[in-house]
């Protein structure tokens, strides 16, 4: 999209991101991220270790929810900050559809530095995934 400074104002929305994540998506995450532990793969090990089924990686969770930041800016790399709380797992069940993050996010704060704060939202399943997820962004004049 390649938004510049001069165009943002506190309260603008970014563009809404769906995106689907199915099994097969977490065993190429676990594959570049070399995080095979078992909850991210094996239902029947998930559910004895109190989880609902299989859950996304919450890395790859965070990576999805960037998303709606990074292609509103057209440039990853306007991204000075971006943090996050993990309050719930995206649940992937094993059924063909999988799961979806919906994520959304808005102009917060227009900085003295120059920066513009994004605060974000996932969810999956109409229930929040993130806590406290905001980006600070360095646009272009």
């Amino acid at each position: 999209m390649n938004v510049r400074m001069s165009e943002v104002a506190v309260g603008d929305q970014l563009p809404e991101l769906s995106v689907p994540l199915t099994r097969a998506d977490l065993v190429r995450y676990a594959g570049a991220s070399g995080d095979f532990n078992p909850i991210h793969w094996n239902e029947r090990f998930a559910t004895e270790v109190g989880l609902p089924d299989v859950i996304a990686h919450g890395m790859l969770t965070m990576a999805v929810a960037g998303r709606v930041v990074s292609e509103w800016t057209g440039d990853p790399g306007a991204i000075v900050h971006y943090s996050v709380r993990f309050t719930r797992p995206v649940v992937v069940p094993d059924d063909g559809t999988g799961a979806r993050v919906d994520v959304s996010g808005k102009v917060s704060a227009i900085n003295d530095d120059g920066t513009v704060k994004v605060t974000i939202t996932a969810k999956s399943a109409s229930q929040g995934v993130l806590g406290g997820a905001s980006a600070i962004v360095r646009l272009p004049q």
